[in-house]
């Protein structure tokens, strides 16, 4: 056998024996969908206002819900967003009684 046979059969068992895991685990996916969630509510609650005549403007678009509740959700879902990202769900809880 020559050493490059050699190479590739060891290459070939290599590929075989490595495993192939997700960046993100199970709680990492779960805040995700909940941030994707709170920004999906905040773009409903801004949905609406319009008039149905062009030539009528309706006071209904600078709604309170339009105007601060609806963009707050979407930031606030973005900050879930980020946390998810970042959220380590690894990381052992460290005891008192650790020392």
């Amino acid at each position: 056998m020559t050493p490059s046979e050699r190479n590739k059969q060891e290459n070939i068992a290599e590929k075989k024996n490595f495993k192939s895991e997700l960046i993100f685990k199970d709680k990492n996916f779960k805040v995700m969908l909940i941030g994707i969630g709170v920004i999906a509510l905040g773009f409903l609650l801004m949905v609406g206002g319009g008039s149905d005549d062009p030539n009528k403007f309706n006071e209904a678009i600078f709604s309170w819900r339009r105007i601060r509740l609806a963009p707050t959700l979407v930031l606030i879902g973005f900050g879930i967003e980020i946390y998810a990202i970042l959220l380590n769900p690894d990381k052992k809880k460290s005891t008192k009684t650790e020392k």
